[in-house]
């Protein structure tokens, strides 16, 4: 009797044979696009397009035969796909988990279209992205969404279905797609609870290891939901790879229990990095120039939107030095000071100079991982000494310094911020000058429930004038930009622990053309 398995190994035989090409019709027995599609970095004339070829995401090679396999793909005016607006056919190749990117070009600017792919007689999930409006052109209006750090031991994913309901020409999601490990227990007000749902692997090691990680998340339907219908801006922060890694440092070994000697060296970690970051390539809706190198991957990249808004993301870990003070939340040591300390690293920070003295748009957007401003993190009023996040740019003091005086020669600059769990925005100040402003964006899940206020919030404020608004809620953000104002609304979820959620939004910030504060509206 021959059973599945014995089917595939024939295919993968045969497909190995010259040509090394499965086309036959029917030779998957389970649906291969169990992972969704989505879209990414558009352009005015197009976008990129993604899916995986994975009828068994859970197995190795997500049960695909070690053979490329052709896959078509259409995209389409209408939903209906009665007016195709360009087509053609992809390789799937099993060196990078028979994943697709196609880069679309040829489309008209600043409308939707909607794709899809078939495969083996299968036909895909449909999607749906936006094009931006062409370079330079008059827009007067902009609804983009920030989100990220979607843990998912810790909670489910009901806000995605909420985003994904948002009318919104993009995503923005600022890192921490997947965790790099599995938890025995959560914390709830200091009390352990049980995770929610479970990570297949204890730890994320190799190659394997990784594309697990993505296909378990990407199974979950929310996340696919936002995904066919929103494009997104993708980046990563530290949890793709290893918790608090920057440029070849690991940091933490696999048990966690903080900045660690025994974590991997450098040039074993950069075996790792370059593992976790094809794995990351394989599942993000990206361009192939981002294509890893030597386990780089050249993240920093320019979106214009129009003449409204120039948004530059930014990589704040393959370049950065490694945290002073043996990172954590602590005092300032000497090293935080440091002159020649790289956050950007010299090349990604002369691009941004560049991009920023282009001008031509309304808003400077500044789209990056890590918090910006320098805030005392004490939340009790006995502690002596200001407490920094030495993982933030807080720890990092002349960089710092250099960007802020980067922008204040500019007007209406926005930082959006992810990586902590939580809501937060303010002023950033140089020098008791306000020269931008702050929207730290919350996680999807990462933290669980959360509530309206950590505890000691309110001495938090105190310590940090420049802050206007702190929420320890999931959710995400939505951004909401014309030539007067810049809206950033809180939106949040009461729970995470339950696949259904109700939202609401919480508060919304400010920022007005020309005035460089935020206010609460």
């Amino acid at each position: 009797m021959y059973n599945r398995r014995h089917f595939l190994a024939g295919a993968t035989l045969a497909g190995l044979a010259a040509p090394a090409i499965v086309r036959a019709q029917g030779f998957l027995r389970e649906f291969p696009f169990k992972l969704g599609v989505a879209a990414g970095d558009p352009a005015a004339d197009g976008f990129v397009i993604w899916t995986r070829l994975a009828p068994e995401p859970m197995e190795r090679h997500g049960g695909m035969p070690l053979a490329n396999v052709p896959v078509e793909w259409e995209v389409a005016s209408d939903s209906g796909f009665r007016t195709i607006a360009a087509k053609g056919t992809e390789l799937a190749r099993p060196e990078l988990g028979h994943s697709v990117h196609v880069e679309v070009a040829g489309l008209l600017p600043d409308r939707p279209y909607y794709y899809r792919f078939t495969a083996g007689g299968e036909r895909s999930l449909r999607g749906r992205a936006r094009t931006l409006p062409a370079p330079g052109a008059k827009v007067e209006a902009l609804k983009f969404g920030v989100a990220g750090c979607q843990h998912f031991e810790s909670g489910f994913y009901g806000a995605y279905r909420h985003l994904a309901r948002e009318d919104l020409a993009f995503v923005y999601h600022y890192g921490d797609f997947i965790y790099e490990y599995q938890q025995n227990y959560l914390y709830d007000s200091g009390l352990p609870i049980l995770p929610v749902r479970r990570y297949e692997q204890r730890a994320l090691i190799d190659l394997t290891d990784f594309r697990g990680a993505y296909a378990q998340t990407l199974l979950d339907i929310d996340q696919q939901a936002v995904r066919s219908v929103h494009a997104v801006l993708s980046t990563i922060d530290d949890h793709e790879i290893v918790n608090d890694w920057v440029s070849n440092v690991a940091n933490w070994s696999l048990d966690l229990p903080g900045n660690d000697p025994d974590a991997a060296p450098p040039e074993v970690f950069m075996l790792k990095k370059q593992a976790a970051m094809q794995a990351w390539y394989e599942h993000m809706p990206v361009r192939k120039a981002l294509l890893p190198r030597g386990g780089m991957v050249g993240l920093n990249r320019e979106f214009r939107y129009g003449d409204l808004m120039a948004m530059q993301l930014l990589d704040t870990r393959q370049y950065r030095d490694d945290q002073p003070c043996g990172d954590g939340f602590k005092p300032a040591c000497p090293e935080v000071f440091a002159k020649d300390a790289q956050v950007l690293g010299r090349a990604q920070e002369d691009w941004l100079n560049k991009n920023l003295a282009k001008g031509g748009a309304t808003w400077n957007a500044l789209a990056q991982q890590v918090t910006m401003m320098s805030l005392d993190r004490r939340r009790k009023p006995d502690e002596p000494e200001k407490i920094l996040n030495l993982d933030s740019w807080a720890g990092y003091e002349a960089p710092r310094e250099r960007i802020l005086a980067r922008m204040a020669g500019l007007k209406n600059n926005v930082v959006l911020t992810g990586d902590e769990h939580q809501n937060f925005c303010g002023d950033l100040v140089l020098k008791d000058k306000v020269v931008g402003a702050e929207i730290v964006a919350t996680s999807i899940s990462s933290g669980g429930d959360g509530s309206d206020k950590r505890s000691g919030t309110d001495e938090f404020l105190k310590l940090n004038p420049e802050l206007k608004f702190a929420n320890d809620q999931r959710g995400y953000v939505v951004c909401d930009v014309n030539r007067e104002a810049w809206q950033a609304h809180f939106m949040v979820v009461d729970k995470v622990t339950t696949p259904v959620n109700a939202l609401s939004k919480r508060a919304t910030a400010v920022v007005e053309n020309g005035v460089a504060g935020i206010k609460m509206a």
